[in-house]
């Protein structure tokens, strides 16, 4: 099993933490990335989108003229979709735009991406993102003092890192129930508390 140091807001050493070789040394499957990205960002989509045809915009029913003798087109009432005002055909309605991922693949997945930003030097171990108060600024000096370009923080329940990290565009707060395979490809260091990494081991180990 991988011993990771673990570090205060800092970066002084405090510790060590011992991870799981299933979860953080786990196979590197890239190929099931785009399935589960893709399942993420279409749940996302609202399917609310509808037009009226022509049973539902309002006007008569009543036919326009009748239907022979009079040398003109045949028609049905103004409502048809060829007239100004009539109805849309074959226009969008609500739809659900979700596709279904195994379980197993979404939980290999994000087991790959966490052991790639392990084993590439991108995982960093805090002691505990707690602060007195949100200070945007002080996320901010701890990404410059560790080096990091862009950054997910993983917590448990922390209201205070959450809205401290709002107006920052290179980083973002998770909770760890939150967790999500387009998040962790998306930022390039993953930085965790170490009860945010014993929670997220509960949850993954078979």
């Amino acid at each position: 099993m991988p011993e990771v140091d673990v570090y205060n807001w800092n970066k002084e050493k405090v510790g060590t933490i011992v991870l799981s070789d299933e979860i953080f040394q786990g196979a590197v499957r890239p190929y099931l990335y785009y399935d589960c990205v893709r399942a993420e960002l279409l749940s996302k989509r609202r399917g609310t989108v509808l037009v009226k045809n022509r049973s539902m915009v309002s006007g008569t029913t009543r036919k326009m003229y009748r239907q022979k003798g009079t040398g003109r087109a045949r028609h049905g009432d103004r409502r048809a979709p060829i007239f100004r005002h009539g109805g849309v055909c074959f226009g969008p309605v609500p739809r659900d735009y979700e596709i279904r991922v195994p379980k197993k693949v979404r939980r290999a997945a994000i087991i790959s991406a966490l052991t790639e930003r392990t084993s590439s030097g991108h995982l960093v171990i805090l002691d505990s993102m707690a602060m007195d108060e949100p200070k945007t600024k002080k996320v901010f000096e701890a990404m410059k003092r560790f080096g990091l370009g862009s950054a997910l923080f993983v917590d448990c329940d922390n209201r205070t890192m959450s809205l401290s990290c709002r107006n920052l565009p290179n980083a973002k707060f998770l909770n760890v129930k939150g967790l999500n395979l387009f998040d962790l490809l998306k930022y390039e260091n993953l930085v965790m508390t170490k009860d945010a990494v014993l929670q997220l081991e509960g949850v993954l180990k078979r």
